[in-house]
């Protein structure tokens, strides 16, 4: 699997005739609903105006985590972290790990990816009982490849999978990723304006 492959070299036109488009006919900007789920992720993430950094393994996580915190001043801040494996995973850094809302990021995983709009899923096991506003304003996600998958509905079929006895709570996906004014380097989405890194790792 390669996603940046796909995504930066797009099939060239075979014929030299501009279609006529028709009501039903779908943009030449829109994903190909029968590609790949890591094809369409990908392009309905930029579409929704996302940005995440591609990384083949943990060295080039941990180069992408630094340009982060160097980019943005984080080295010796405070991080909002409810996983302690993430925080053994990014110890290196001179974190301060902390639940403080004014926490300069949240560093956080996912539950899945979605491919149908690009959006991720979270629940209670990530971000406990708390609202997407009570959280911090700018957002680390770490994810994998193999977390991809086609719709919400098989998401949460995973998760009732994974979770027997016990289903996570407080389920939400976060989509909609809007440029904030003033921040380019960031990702925000939705009316709560949450700036967003997606660190994704292939791993199949």
């Amino acid at each position: 699997m390669s996603i940046l492959k796909k995504l930066f070299q797009p099939k060239k036109p075979t014929g030299t005739d501009t279609p006529k488009l028709t009501g039903t006919e779908r943009g030449k900007y829109m994903p190909d609903i029968t590609a790949p789920a890591d094809e369409r992720f990908t392009k309905h993430f930029i579409l929704n105006g996302g940005k995440f950094l591609y990384c083949t393994d943990m060295d080039e996580v941990h180069e992408s985590f630094d340009n982060i915190l160097l980019e943005n001043d984080w080295y010796e801040q405070e991080v909002y972290c409810l996983d302690p494996k993430l925080e053994k995973l990014f110890d290196g850094y001179n974190l301060k790990f902390t639940t403080d809302k004014e926490s300069s990021f949240l560093l956080s995983v996912c539950e899945n990816l979605i491919a149908d709009d690009g959006s991720l899923l979270i629940s209670s096991n990530q971000i406990k009982e708390k609202k997407l506003k009570e959280l911090p304003q700018n957002f680390v996600i770490f994810a994998t490849t193999s977390q991809i998958v086609n719709s919400i509905g098989e998401g949460l079929r995973g998760i009732k999978k994974k979770n027997t006895g016990q289903i996570p709570t407080n389920i939400t996906t976060i989509k909609n990723f809007e440029p904030k004014e003033g921040a380019k380097d960031f990702m925000s989405y939705g009316s709560s304006a949450k700036n967003l890194y997606l660190l994704l790792l292939e791993d199949l």
